[in-house]
């Protein structure tokens, strides 16, 4: 009986030292341009460059030259709604002018910050109607994380919103 108590106390010290020393998620790392990139690059593997979506990019904490504040928090707002969360880095995607509604953001966060918080104020500020003329149903809005690593689909055709999220988990 003694020894099955001393095994039994054994795995508890190595679970409780496993969740302590952190067994989650390892962060994706790279530029989130980069990361962008990996993203899409299974979902248009096979389409044609001059028949894939015009995208850009844009890094929201650095829009155009010359930003001011007040233009880098209307980016951050328009990326990810009005919240407050620790970000480190955020950049979105979107087409430059479109009647779709199409928008994916990657956020990365600060060390130590606790990511399951960010993505539930990141889903609960994110606007799904912040276009005109158009929108993502709210069930459409999705909000994943790798690591420090959060990302929000808000993408009105199905199969690219599935291929978008299946580039994100294979990352």
């Amino acid at each position: 009986m003694k020894k099955i108590k001393n095994i039994l106390l054994l795995l508890l010290v190595c679970f409780t030292l496993g969740a302590l020393t952190g067994c989650g998620e390892k962060n994706v790392e790279g530029e989130l341009t980069d990361i962008m990139e990996k993203v899409y690059e299974k979902m248009y593997a096979d389409v044609k460059e001059e028949e894939r979506p015009m995208l850009m990019t844009t890094n929201a904490l650095n829009p155009f030259e010359g930003a001011t504040e007040e233009d880098i928090n209307y980016q951050v707002e328009y990326a990810i709604g009005k919240n407050k969360i620790d970000y480190k880095e955020i950049v979105y995607s979107e087409p430059p002018m479109s009647s779709i509604a199409y928008s994916v953001v990657l956020v990365r966060m600060e060390e130590g910050t606790d990511v399951e918080a960010a993505k539930t104020a990141i889903k609960e500020g994110a606007n799904p109607r912040k276009w005109m003329c158009v929108e993502v149903a709210e069930e459409d809005v999705i909000v994943k994380s790798k690591g420090d690593l959060i990302i929000l689909i808000m993408v009105e055709d199905e199969t690219l919103r599935e291929k978008i999220e299946e580039g994100f988990d294979n990352l």
